[in-house]
């Protein structure tokens, strides 16, 4: 080497331009996604060469090893292992929202176990990996030479999905990253046609259709301000929950199920964390765990038996990744730079993207329309002059003389007109004479003898005629914006329509961040808590209307042990609005607050879940009684529920004592419960109802015996007290029912064999609080003991819940006004062995219209509907 080829440089000048080299680089070709297809390089390339190698829906699947050569052969030259991760990565369900390849073999589990060598497993494109390439071969990307300058590839995909929101991904480059969370196909694509419909779309109108992340997995997502900052300004962070339950089994015993783990969570990993917690003392209600997951997680922890819970669950969130928190930094190149996006910029990106892509396939196929015109013009003027082109070949020597003597023809305009032909190629006109292109003699030449019949000059000039209506959409298409966004509309709710799937992340607000009254509708709900403590909430327009007398419809999937297949049945029902109230009392006199709309919802036939997923209840605990209260507000919409003079609650017990407590009093309920009643030894509670301080109440027993009293014969006690005698029942008789005596209205008493009556108040004289009591019902084999009783008027209807888990709805007036030694009505029909459990008021929820065989069908639910009756309270147990 020659002394003058050596140069002395600047040591620190040329490290920081080799540096910034390699930093543009990485961040560009290697590390970001692109905005318009979210994809980054390497899959980019890995999606293209399956293109390449016919790897299609539908076509059998090929070893990825195949795929990765043809990668790194062609297009990516790097590590094997490398392309095959990221490979594999667009083929995992728990990685990729909506999987681009179509795996088959060992692709790795969530435990994060590697997937099998590439020659062991195979691959294809996902119909959805097929949808980022669609139109490619129609010009509609630019294409670049790849790294040998041997063949050429795209730039960045024509992406007929939002894949840059719907996947997400991450990204580690030099000096920034990336974390991008996964959204709802359904939900973005509902977004941006938004968007498109109204550019200026705000952002909390755009999150009515994009409600925020939907992970892979179905966990939790909690904290909506995250959600909001990030898609305002593309940085936010939220936290991410497991899927959790409570159980009992057979014995009685609880344990906690682990039903999904947060995305990104390795289940082998969070077990290892919980026994080491067990194992240091810190998790100390826990006595075994077990992984019984198979394609879904379960996760079975068992619980010792003095454990709470809800406690150890509290514990579990706290202190293991069963609880952990998603930052999402939309970090992405836009206009090969990179760029921090909001969800409005990255939506206008991705349309932006797409309003080219449609432009440029529209030119494409108007330049191929053009040029089939082109040829068919020729087709139409060579049989419109046969005889002359006949014998202008018959007479050539010849190909090349005839091309010569066929390009040297011409005729005016006006003939080529007088045939029916639009002149469209201006470049063929010379004057007023039209001349032959090159490309019209030689497809002139090209015709076939058979193509010279009428018939078949019949189906030219038909197929130019569409072909120039194609052109004129075509045209039409490049000359009016509205079109253009129109069709990337249409074309996206296609693609929702066929791979579109609903939600699998809840999003719950933190506490604190907003009215969750603001987000839930007030609709009616039906109530259920079985005696082994399952509860659910139900619309109530799933249950119709039925007449007296009917057989009823399944309305709860009762918990079998396997020993009785009857061992659980419906204990509490009753009906509600969304918004109100539920105060839950256990048999330990103790009341727990709780919303409708935080209790789980399930279809009319549906189990429930366990009510210890719902409430903090001790080992000992089990609910009693509950109490409906609807939700109150002021003028400025605060809520006023609790307020001083709100009434009194007003307990009844199974010895026969009562009690009334001021409402108030429960306004700073806890979590963990509140003292309502002492109890003593072997009483329970049978009611409560919520009263005004000058109501009258009635007490009803199981044999039929009735006692009416004033509650200003029942002072008002604190919370923690035992109350005073209501009703002596006889030996073996206990208190059953708890009514209020309203204006217009009867006592409805129900028997266990399904006979029912009303009687009107005014027989059951009133008396001193503290006596025996009076007749009510007439018990005898035929009627059964009394199971309920209930204030009703004409305008309601009643709920019946049998043994079996059996459901009917009835209207009121349908039963008659009888005496109080009446015996009554059949409510409905009743199986052998069969028994009526529990009644119920039913809120109204709309006009009724009759149906088949004279039943009717409850209609949609009004705003604001009636409560059951004019006590908010008297819905019963």
């Amino acid at each position: 080497m020659s002394q003058e080829s050596i140069k002395p440089i600047n040591v620190a000048e040329e490290l920081s331009n080799s540096f910034l080299e390699y930093s543009m680089s990485v961040i560009i070709s290697r590390a970001l996604p692109d905005v318009r297809d979210g994809l980054k390089p390497s899959q980019r390339r890995v999606l293209y060469a399956m293109r390449q190698l016919g790897v299609t829906p539908g076509k059998a699947h090929v070893k990825c090893a195949k795929i990765v050569g043809e990668t790194m052969g062609n297009f990516h030259p790097h590590g094997d292992q490398s392309i095959y991760t990221t490979l594999v990565n667009m083929g995992q369900p728990w990685s990729m929202r909506e999987m681009l390849v179509d795996g088959q073999g060992n692709f790795g589990s969530v435990e994060g176990d590697a997937a099998a060598s590439m020659r062991y497993t195979e691959a294809r494109l996902h119909p959805l990996g097929m949808a980022m390439m669609e139109d490619l071969d129609k010009d509609t990307v630019d294409f670049q030479p790849n790294y040998d300058g041997s063949q050429d590839e795209p730039s960045v995909l024509p992406s007929a999905f939002p894949n840059f929101l719907v996947n997400g991904g991450t990204g580690i480059a030099v000096g920034m990253a990336t974390n991008l969370a996964p959204h709802n196909l359904g939900e973005v694509i509902d977004g941006i046609c938004a968007q498109i419909d109204n550019p200026e779309i705000t952002l909390p109108e755009l999150m009515q259709y994009i409600k925020g992340p939907d992970f892979p997995v179905s966990c939790e997502i909690r904290g909506i301000r995250g959600i909001e900052e990030y898609f305002r300004t593309g940085r936010g962070s939220m936290r991410l929950r497991g899927k959790v339950e409570i159980e009992e089994n057979e014995n009685g015993k609880s344990f906690i199920v682990i039903r999904e783990v947060p995305y990104g969570v390795n289940r082998a990993v969070l077990q290892e964390r919980i026994a080491e917690l067990v194992n240091e003392k810190t998790l100390t209600g826990i006595s075994g765990m077990r992984d019984l997951s198979d394609e879904e997680t379960r996760i079975e922890i068992e619980l010792k038996r003095d454990a709470r819970p809800q406690v150890v669950v509290a514990q579990l969130f706290k202190l293991t990744a069963l609880e952990t928190s998603f930052s999402v930094n939309m970090l992405a190149i836009h206009k090969n730079r990179p760029k921090q996006l909001s969800l409005k910029e990255a939506i206008d990106a991705y349309i932006e993207h797409r309003r080219e892509v449609v432009i440029r396939r529209t030119r494409y196929l108007l330049g191929k329309a053009e040029e089939r015109a082109e040829l068919l013009e020729a087709f139409l003027l060579a049989l419109g002059h046969l005889d002359d082109f006949i014998k202008i070949i018959r007479d050539s020597k010849n190909r090349d003389e005839a091309r010569e003597r066929l390009a040297a023809y011409s005729f005016t305009t006006a003939t080529a007109e007088g045939l029916g032909i639009l002149i469209r190629s201006q470049a063929a006109v010379q004057g007023d004479r039209y001349v032959f292109s090159e490309r019209q003699v030689n497809a002139i030449l090209e015709l076939r003898l058979y193509q010279l019949t009428g018939l078949e000059r019949d189906k030219v000039k038909g197929e130019y005629d569409e072909v120039l209506e194609t052109i004129k959409d075509l045209l039409d298409i490049l000359a009016r914006e509205e079109r253009v966004l129109n069709i990337i509309k249409d074309e996206l709710r296609v693609i929702r329509e066929k791979h579109a799937t609903p939600r699998k992340c809840p999003i719950l607000a933190e506490a604190g961040e907003i009215a969750m009254e603001e987000l839930i509708a007030n609709d009616a709900m039906i109530v259920t808590l079985s005696h082994r403590g399952y509860i659910k909430r139900t619309p109530a327009s799933e249950y119709r209307l039925q007449g007296r007398g009917g057989k009823g419809l399944k309305g709860m999937e009762t918990k079998a042990t396997g020993k009785d297949e009857a061992d659980d049945f419906i204990e509490h029902l009753f009906s509600v609005q969304a918004h109100d109230y539920l105060l839950f009392f256990t048999n330990t006199g103790r009341v727990y607050v709780q919303r409708v709309y935080d209790l789980p919802e399930g279809s009319r036939t549906s189990t429930g879940r366990s009510i210890k997923n719902v409430l903090d209840l001790k080992p000992e605990e089990k609910i009693a009684a509950l109490l409906r209260l609807e939700r109150a507000t002021d003028d400025n919409g605060n809520d006023i529920t609790f307020r001083e003079d709100a009434g009194y609650v007003f307990f009844a017990t199974r010895s026969g004592k009562v009690k009334k407590t001021a409402l108030n009093d429960f306004r700073n309920y806890r979590k963990a419960g509140l003292t309502a009643i002492i109890l003593e030894e072997n009483n329970e509670l049978i009611g409560v109802r919520l009263t005004s301080g000058s109501d009258e109440i009635v007490l009803v027993t199981h044999e039929g015996m009735s006692l009416r009293f004033h509650e200003d014969d029942t002072r008002s006690m604190g919370r923690a007290s035992a109350g005073v005698m209501g009703i002596r029942p006889v030996e073996n008789d206990f208190v059953v029912g708890l009514a209020l005596v309203t204006e217009g209205s009867t006592l409805l008493v129900a028997s266990e064999n399904g006979l029912g009556k009303r009687t009107s108040f005014e027989e059951y004289r009133k008396q001193s609080r503290g006596g025996k009591g009076i007749i009510t019902m007439k018990v005898t084999e035929k009627t059964g003991p009394v199971v309920g009783a209930v204030t009703v008027t004409d305008a309601d209807e009643l709920m019946l819940m049998t043994s079996t888990g059996q459901s009917i709805r009835i209207r009121v007036n349908e039963i008659r006004e009888t005496g109080r030694n009446a015996q009554g009505v059949k409510l409905l029909t009743l199986k052998e062995g069969e028994k009526l459990q529990d009644i119920s008021l039913v809120i109204p929820d709309g006009e009724d219209s009759p149906g088949e065989g004279g039943e009717g069908a409850v209609g949609e639910a009004e705003e604001g509907g009636d409560a059951a009756s004019e006590s908010p309270a008297d819905s019963g147990e």
